[in-house]
């Protein structure tokens, strides 16, 4: 708390925070811009990789369209520039932790890293997974559903979009694990009466893949699949790590000797002194 007979300590101690946090941000943006300008000579490469789903299931002589006159050079660029951000996640995250770590305990230090571990590998694992498993698939079911007499020709803007879209969107739906951990380590909810709830927990996984991927039941059944497989080990992990509190707790307790009992009862005794002699 704060002195109120010291209002420049609140106030140096805010400016300091600031002045972390647009250092965090600016080594942040350099990241960012050093991976982007190392990728630029490399922009036409990594949009046939980002492309190699789609055309992949296309049919012979069949190609992507720009239908505005900037697309075919603008979205290589901004595509590259998505790809860095992508590629400097750890560094974000790093940065995130370097600022915040100040002002948590050493406890707290301990369980926040290996959560920045998983969940970075988990993002990433969500965007693999979208690009070799659920792309090709979703492709494929969209190119054989056309009618006849009908051509797919793909903007390549709108596919860029729809592409980074689903990326993000599987990339934090594989969160999952990460955030049923967090919120049971904060105490927000209980790993056995969550457990009770799997029903609506599946139910939910179903609804949100139906919302945020395409209108093909193979999109959402495997999004929909790995939320509800991921939860199952969030819900493991937390409770593992619940057991493995409780089990502290307890032996702390089976720990105190003699002494420390009797002077827990002399404590006890004389806070109940104290509050008969005041009446």
């Amino acid at each position: 708390m704060a002195n109120p007979e010291k209002p420049g300590v609140a106030e140096g101690g805010l400016i300091s925070h600031l002045l972390e946090l647009r250092d965090r941000l600016l080594y942040s943006v350099i990241a960012i811009a050093v991976v982007f300008l190392g990728l630029i000579p490399f922009a036409a490469e990594v949009y046939t990789a980002v492309a190699k789903p789609l055309m992949g299931v296309l049919p012979t002589g069949a190609t992507m369209i720009a239908t505005e006159v900037a697309s075919p050079f603008l979205t290589p660029i901004k595509l590259t520039l998505a790809v860095a951000i992508v590629i400097t996640i750890p560094f974000l995250l790093y940065q995130l932790w370097a600022f915040v770590a100040p002002g948590l305990y050493k406890h707290e230090r301990r369980l926040v890293m290996p959560l920045l571990l998983s969940s970075t590998f988990l993002f990433y694992s969500g965007m693999s997974f979208a690009y070799f498993v659920v792309f090709p698939m979703a492709f494929g079911f969209f190119v054989h559903a056309l009618p006849p007499g009908v051509t797919m020709m793909t903007d390549i803007r709108s596919y860029m979009d729809f592409v980074f879209s689903m990326f993000f969107a599987f990339g934090i739906a594989f969160e999952v694990p990460v955030a049923v951990v967090l919120l049971a380590r904060m105490g927000v909810i209980n790993p056995d009466t969550l457990a009770q709830k799997r029903p609506y927990v599946i139910l939910w996984a179903f609804v949100v893949a139906a919302v945020i991927t395409p209108p093909d039941v193979f999109s959402q059944f495997f999004l929909a699949v790995p939320m509800i497989l991921l939860f199952e080990v969030g819900l493991f992990v937390s409770r593992w790590m619940k057991r493995s509190a409780d089990a502290a707790v307890d032996s702390g307790r089976h720990n105190l000797s003699e002494t420390d009992i009797g002077n827990e009862f002399k404590k006890d005794d004389d806070a109940f002194s104290d509050k008969s002699t005041e009446k």
